[in-house]
């Protein structure tokens, strides 16, 4: 996989306009941070790019191939996701691992790899999921989504729920994966200095449009629109977000 492109793709909800003339590049091996005011669509979009929802208008293209033509499993093992509140099964950390491999067939499973790439000790796969902390838990998660080898990890706020000291731990981690194995990720974020930190590339959306894309430090230095700046330092109105 290089490249996913959106042309003009909207989303509609009944008569709702939830997305519009969504027009987008994104190329592997770099990490999309994307940031809004609540409701401007981020996860909507996110959603469209592994097929939880499939837009009502436009085109999504993989390599110049319409997603719509993707058979949807395969589709989600290459472009995984990981939520706000992670969802595990119940059962070991060894279960949720070896879960998706062991539908496609796979019987040697190499559990202590995955867990080596989260940060965590082999110790950690026979643990009841019900004992793992918030952190730990979305770190299962991720490598539960790495087992399937993914080449994108859709990331909708990952680290919303988690303490300052599990958030640095899941930034050093997607950065380092991104180096170490060349994935690509895109992040939804509300927290601007960690868009900063980890993002690439940031994508401002309000009001289920795609205002502005750019490189991270440009895009935070030298915004091109009034409401882009507005938002940055805080200052969008409930009215200029809905």
């Amino acid at each position: 996989m290089k490249e996913i492109k959106f042309i003009n793709v909207g989303f509609r909800y009944s008569d709702d306009v939830i997305l519009e003339d969504i027009t987008l590049e994104i190329y592997m091996g770099h990490i999309y941070t994307i940031i809004g005011p609540s409701g401007a669509g981020k996860s909507t979009l996110i959603k469209l790019i592994n097929r939880l929802i499939d837009p009502t208008e436009g085109k999504i293209l993989i390599d110049g191939n319409d997603i719509m033509n993707y058979d949807i499993i395969q589709l989600r093992r290459k472009i995984g996701m990981v939520f706000q509140q992670p969802y595990l099964f119940d059962g070991t950390v060894e279960d949720n691992i070896k879960y998706g491999p062991m539908l496609k067939g796979k019987k040697d499973i190499d559990v202590e790899y995955y867990l080596r790439i989260v940060g965590l000790d082999k110790s950690y796969s026979k643990k009841k999921v019900d004992d793992l902390s918030g952190g730990e838990a979305q770190r299962i998660s991720m490598a539960r989504t790495l087992a399937n080898e993914p080449e994108v990890l859709l990331l909708d706020e990952p680290t919303s729920a988690l303490d300052p000291a599990s958030t640095q731990v899941i930034e050093e981690l997607v950065m380092n994966l991104k180096n170490k194995l060349n994935l690509t990720f895109i992040w939804i974020t509300h927290n601007m200095e960690q868009a900063k930190r980890v993002g690439d590339y940031t994508i401002f959306m309000n009001k289920g449009r795609l205002v502005e894309y750019g490189e991270t430090r440009n895009f935070f230095l030298n915004p091109k629109f009034d409401v882009t700046k507005l938002f940055i330092d805080g200052k969008l109105t409930k009215e200029e977000a809905e």
